[in-house]
């Protein structure tokens, strides 16, 4: 994949910026062209005239670059950069550049070029054990992932400082994998399509301030969304209450009860070459809202009785009504999984089916991982190892894709 490829490389001021004038010369032997970009700091580790001799590129070290570089400088370069490139790598990214990333910061070249990116971007920590192991870097790190960054760990072993942990920069060998696969997730396959993709919870009121509702967060949904859009496909995400940034490129519709959600969707879903129904529908919702708080003394012996009525069925409406559009549900089981999720699929009309048990390690509502099955119609199950969300929508739309060709 990397053939005939835009890389852009960000240099941050790491010690283990030494090691990627070694990087430079393996992705241009792989046929790559690179573009580098530096922070100042980084300067400090390995200099721009080295990276330039390898890259056979101008280097890019402050917001505002030399006016008598060749190609790509004046007051838009990172406009122009960020729309050649196929894919971004930084590396290393300190702490302090995973900071700027993850709340948009824009103060140094690395940073302002990641802002402006229409392609994926690969982030590679390297830092001392107990900077990565900090709570503010473990959050920045959830953040990049929410925005849908692709954030390759750091591997354990000796570091600079005499401490031993996970910190090291990973192998050139790793780094060149993940660019590699990357690049296969966003070769735009998906270019000219529609996908409607729904996520995360509704919630049912039972008066003005309480409500029926589940504990999705919505990530898996965006993840898919996210995933769907970096591919080249128009995308259309209806969700539920949730606290997550809109994916780059993507159209968002906010709903909040199983109707609206329901309504949402038969509006949008003409057209569409794939609809992704990930959000968690109430099944249930009450039959007669109070229009004013429910207090405690209005409660019948100690207990409150809700009359509860079945919410309309939208994933069935749509496989019943469906003429083209792949059809992907979701099934969210704690028992009797696999069978569950076959029936649901024969009984309104999937073409696939991913079934997942919140009580597996790895595949909570809140986690950044998931642990799924996907169940084809034509019987078949692939059981896929834990990974981040963003890897398991890419593993769902590499099935869509397939079927669209």
């Amino acid at each position: 994949m990397l053939k005939r490829k835009h890389i852009l490389l960000g240099v941050t001021g790491g010690i283990a910026a030494y090691k990627i004038p070694l990087l430079v010369r393996d992705l241009k032997k792989a046929g790559a062209d690179v573009r580098v970009v530096m922070t100042e700091a980084a300067r400090e580790f390995v200099t721009p005239l080295t990276l330039a001799t390898l890259s056979g590129n101008d280097v890019i070290v402050g917001t505002f670059p030399d006016r008598d570089a060749k190609v790509m400088h004046g007051s838009t370069w990172h406009i122009q950069l960020a729309q050649w490139a196929d894919v971004m790598l930084i590396a290393p990214a300190t702490a302090n550049v995973l900071a700027k990333l993850a709340n948009g910061y824009a103060d140094n070249a690395v940073t302002t070029l990641a802002l402006a990116l229409r392609c994926p971007l690969i982030v590679s920590p390297a830092m001392d054990v107990d900077m990565w192991q900090h709570h503010a870097t473990q959050e920045n790190v959830t953040k990049l992932r929410e925005l849908g960054y692709l954030v390759l760990p750091p591997e354990e072993g000796a570091l600079a400082s005499g401490l031993s942990g996970p910190g090291r920069l990973p192998e050139l060998g790793a780094i060149m994998k993940a660019i590699d696969e990357t690049l296969d997730h966003a070769y735009r396959d998906l270019k000219g399509k529609k996908i409607l993709v729904t996520a995360g919870p509704t919630y049912e009121p039972i008066d003005p301030v309480r409500f029926i509702g589940n504990r999705s967060s919505g990530k898996m949904g965006f993840a898919i969304a996210n995933a769907a859009a970096q591919r080249g496909a128009a995308v259309t995400l209806i969700t539920g209450k949730v606290h997550l940034p809109t994916p780059q490129h993507v159209g968002r519709i906010d709903v909040g009860t199983a109707e609206e959600m329901y309504e949402s969707v038969m509006h949008h879903k003409q057209n569409m070459d794939a609809i992704i129904m990930s959000a968690a529908v109430a099944d249930f919702t009450p039959v007669s809202p109070s229009p004013q708080k429910i207090k405690k003394m209005q409660a019948n012996n100690n207990s409150l009785e809700l009359q509860l009525a079945p919410t309309k069925d939208i994933l069935r409406t749509i496989g019943f009504k469906n003429k083209h559009a792949i059809l992907v549900g979701f099934a969210l089981e704690t028992e009797h999984g696999l069978r569950n999720a076959k029936t649901k699929l024969k009984e309104k009309k999937l073409d696939y089916i991913v079934l997942n048990n919140p009580n597996d390690e790895g595949a909570g509502f809140d986690a950044d991982t998931n642990v799924v099955s996907i169940v084809s119609k034509s019987g078949k199950v692939e059981k896929l190892k834990k990974m981040s969300k963003f890897d398991v929508a890419h593993e769902i739309l590499n099935r869509v894709a397939s079927r669209l060709k």
